[in-house]
């Protein structure tokens, strides 16, 4: 059996350890031992890229933020639709991880960072959220395992309502925010509706064909009546 090779390890405010290794030429990333993720298995990350950009292919000037680097799949699935004048901003905590996947040693993200389209922030997403509003026809947001699987405390507050609320202000007119989560999470689907978002669910396998399957959250600001138009009578929100 091929052994794990431990290639660095980061540490987050609240303690967590983050620690990449590399086994039988594929890389992963664990949180205090847990598997966070891993080139073998992908196909998720790709897909949060594809229901957020593909809306985007013939617009000029689209400009799109990622919320957190990870193994860079998320990023590199945007590039590939994305048209050439694209601005895509990714923002990661840790430097550890922005250092990984710029490493020409590792086949993982060094070739995409260099893309001159994108832009890497070492910051927290919500900073970076709060800092840019209205800036951002899509958001991706894959910080963690999703709003009901958290790993690092750091991450939860993306996921409260005011969380939801900030990510929402950092959204041009016809936007789009996909969040990715490892499972369903119905609490957080209200949370989003409960904020003025109309959601869809997707289902997508970790791998194209085997693995898991996790959830992906597309959730768009509902559309203003127009000035007239009667209103319509719509029951409250579940209580969250």
């Amino acid at each position: 059996m091929k052994p794990y090779e431990r290639l660095g390890e980061a540490r987050t405010p609240d303690g967590s350890v983050l620690a990449l290794y590399r086994h039988d030429g594929a890389y992963l990333i664990r949180a205090d031992g847990v598997e966070l993720m891993s080139t073998r298995r992908h196909h998720s990350e790709d897909r949060l890229a594809e229901l957020a950009c593909e809306p985007l292919r013939q617009t000029a000037g689209a400009r799109v933020l990622i919320g957190g680097l990870g193994l860079g799949f998320t990023l590199r699935a945007a590039l590939r639709v994305l048209p050439a004048d694209a601005e895509v901003v990714v923002a990661e905590f840790l430097a550890e991880v922005i250092a990984w996947n710029a490493n020409p040693e590792y086949d993982l993200s060094a070739e995409a960072m260099r893309d001159p389209r994108v832009r890497v922030v070492q910051d927290d997403v919500v900073n970076v959220l709060q800092a840019n509003a209205g800036a951002f026809d899509a958001i991706m947001l894959d910080t963690d395992n999703g709003p009901d699987g958290m790993l690092m405390t750091e991450n939860t507050r993306l996921y409260t309502a005011k969380g939801v609320v900030t990510t929402v202000a950092a959204l041009r007119d016809g936007g789009t925010i996909v969040y990715w989560s490892v499972g369903d999470d119905p609490r957080f689907a209200r949370t989003l509706r409960h904020v003025g978002l109309t959601v869809e669910a997707e289902k997508s396998r970790a791998h194209v064909t085997s693995g898991p399957l996790h959830t992906l959250y597309i959730a768009r600001p509902a559309k203003k009546a127009p000035k007239g138009a009667p209103e319509r009578n719509t029951p409250a929100p579940d209580a969250d």
